[in-house]
């Protein structure tokens, strides 16, 4: 998810009660709301690196735990040294280590909705998993968050405007409340909805091929329509997928067919940025072009990103061979034009 839905979770799980355990309570939660990003330093390495280790050992349980355990004590250590405050609590450990571990866990379960997915049991396996569920920029959360957040500090401006008293806490206590469970909620309809758009994908002939997978990804505003990928023997085949109907429209599927092998390919595979891209992608499909000077250009895209009749390649490594198959040069990127026409 984006940075600003963790850190308005961090937010709304303070107000939700946790802030009162602890002085820097709120601060603690905040931060560590974000904390598991910091794996974004892999892409001063470049960005094949970064395709390697992002979402790697800080989306893991071992990672996250020793995250919190490292940013509860900077804040301990820091904070007991300040003068005390009347009506705040005074700095715990045990709190703080608790409450900086159940906000990096959030942040780690919130990006395991969406279809980039997380690696939860590194450093022992490096298997990516991930529930499909949620766009990585969801509209909705942010909506049911920024109101449930919001609207309590609305209020206490107006009934303090027109004189009325000051608000009481409950009212931000209640509106945070009202966000995590309105997030909980919408997981559960998206859910259901995911697993209707599978079902149907599942439950249809592709050129007269039996599905081998299926994958459905979401639409950032419709919570009901859902980017399909389907795997064949021969193909790969990518249609818009309506959990309102009936059945999917299979004949107007666009088709990919895989390539055939080929030394280039072959070549290109063995490389390391095809084995970080391999590991990662779920729908990879391949695409070898002859370079002007006799060598090859060799792409790898994965499917559960692209988006039916758009020429823009999402998710794409492009490994360059020369004409006698080494590698001399390779590069990621997250969106360029398609190459082959």
């Amino acid at each position: 998810m984006d940075n600003l839905t963790h850190t308005l979770t961090g937010i709304a799980l303070g107000q939700a009660g946790l802030k009162h355990k602890t002085r820097y309570a709120m601060l603690a939660l905040i931060i560590a709301s974000n904390l598991p990003d910091a794996d974004i330093v892999a892409a001063t390495r470049g960005s094949v690196d970064y395709l390697a280790y992002h979402r790697g050992i800080t989306h893991s349980l071992l990672g996250l735990t020793g995250l919190a355990f490292i940013l509860a004590a900077i804040i301990f250590f820091l904070g007991r040294k300040a003068a005390p405050k009347k009506h705040v609590p005074p700095v715990s450990f045990k709190w703080l280590f608790l409450m900086c571990w159940i906000a990096t866990a959030c942040h780690v379960l919130m990006d395991f909705t969406n279809q980039y997915g997380i690696r939860p049991f590194l450093p022992f396996s490096g298997r990516w998993v991930a529930w499909d569920i949620m766009p990585i920029i969801g509209p909705y959360l942010l909506f049911f968050l920024i109101v449930g957040l919001g609207f309590p500090a609305i209020l206490k401006l107006v009934t303090e405007e027109v004189g009325a008293g000051k608000s009481t806490p409950k009212a931000a206590r209640k509106g945070a409340i009202f966000s995590l469970c309105a997030m909980v909620a919408l997981w559960g309809f998206r859910d259901l909805s995911h697993r209707r758009a599978l079902s149907m994908l599942n439950a249809r002939l592709f050129r007269e091929e039996i599905p081998l997978r299926s994958g459905a990804f979401p639409y950032p505003l419709n919570p009901f329509q859902w980017n399909g990928v389907v795997e064949t023997a021969s193909s790969y085949y990518l249609l818009d997928v309506d959990a309102l109907m009936s059945n999917v429209g299979a004949p107007s599927a666009t088709r990919w067919y895989k390539p055939a092998s080929s030394p280039a390919l072959a070549a290109a595979k063995k490389s390391r940025a095809a084995r970080i891209f391999l590991n990662f992608a779920r729908f990879p499909l391949a695409a070898v072009r002859t370079s002007h000077d006799e060598g090859f250009e060799v792409y790898l895209r994965d499917l559960r990103f692209a988006t039916p009749g758009s020429h823009i390649w999402r998710f794409v490594m492009e490994i360059d061979l020369n004409s006698r198959l080494q590698v001399r040069g390779q590069s990621f990127s997250f969106a360029r034009e398609s190459p082959v026409r």
